[in-house]
């Protein structure tokens, strides 16, 4: 199976697609593919890489990535609990090049505008999630009208976006393998300390050549990133565990410094971890 592209399994003029994943862990290789995909999170949870920006994604998460932006879904290995996820996929002119265009569906181009960055959704989540459960038991021709309720429910509902930068081009074959070693190495080793030289080796590249490669194809850093990774972790570990003290979380993400760490996370999160926690 190719890294990038990532093809949508389809027969032959099927314009939409309704897919079921059923995994311990969700397919976990950056890829990307030229339809938008809607999913709904029945169960798991995890970190999930959209364009530039490390996220969260947990149980009851409806989320949106838009056409050839580069993702990957990377399940916590640490729940024994089955993942469980309801996908629609289909492309902006799958009903014709002039359906969503027609004066009828005006009001929902915000919806396409919005999903090139991908987006989470933050509210009328109770009147979305029946729609996605009642897909499986419907004929196609009902699933089509169930992607116009649920974008319809999208376009009207609090969004925030899933990145703030994609890069536009398709990568090819080689590019989504050196990027996908990158990411893999970057998330199973963020506790430990990596150096430039280590990370641009994973890329079979110089460092100098890695470090204009990642930021052209992400518009940060690489340490940039890796201190993203960690932070996100940082926060998961904040709410699941109030027993551990916010030195210890620290420790635990790849800070040696708790002043740095505090420093970081307000940076990103617009809090403290105290505060964070007190949020939540």
């Amino acid at each position: 199976m190719k890294v990038l592209p990532f093809k949508i399994p389809k027969p032959k003029n099927e314009a939409l697609v309704y897919q079921i994943d059923r995994e311990q862990v969700f397919y976990d290789q950056l890829h990307q593919h030229g339809e938008i995909q809607i999913s709904f999170v029945e169960k798991g949870s995890g970190s999930l890489i959209v364009g530039d920006s490390i996220n969260e994604y947990k149980a009851g998460d409806i989320l949106v990535i838009g056409s050839y932006i580069p993702h990957v879904f990377r399940s916590d290995t640490r729940i024994k609990e089955e993942s469980l996820m309801h996908t629609l996929f289909f492309n902006k002119d799958s009903f014709g090049k002039d359906f969503f265009q027609l004066t009828d569906l005006s009001a929902i181009q915000n919806f396409f505008k919005k999903s090139e960055f991908g987006m989470r959704v933050t509210s009328r989540n109770t009147k979305i999630i029946p729609l996605f459960q009642s897909l499986a038991k419907q004929s196609k021709v009902e699933q089509i009208a169930s992607l116009l309720m649920i974008i319809h429910q999208i376009n009207r509902s609090r969004t925030t976006p899933l990145s703030s930068f994609v890069y536009r081009k398709s990568f090819s074959d080689d590019e989504g393998k050196r990027m996908s070693k990158v990411y893999d190495y970057t998330m199973e080793k963020f506790q430990e300390p990596i150096t430039l030289d280590e990370i641009a080796e994973k890329a079979n590249m110089s460092k100098n050549a890695f470090c204009r490669y990642f930021k052209k194809r992400t518009n940060k850093t690489f340490f940039q990133f890796l201190i993203e990774i960690r932070i996100e972790n940082a926060c998961k570990l904040i709410i699941k565990n109030p027993e551990l003290s916010i030195a210890v979380i620290a420790e635990q993400c790849g800070f040696n410094n708790i002043a740095n760490f505090n420093r970081k996370f307000k940076e990103i999160k617009c809090c403290t971890p105290t505060q964070y926690r007190t949020q939540f």
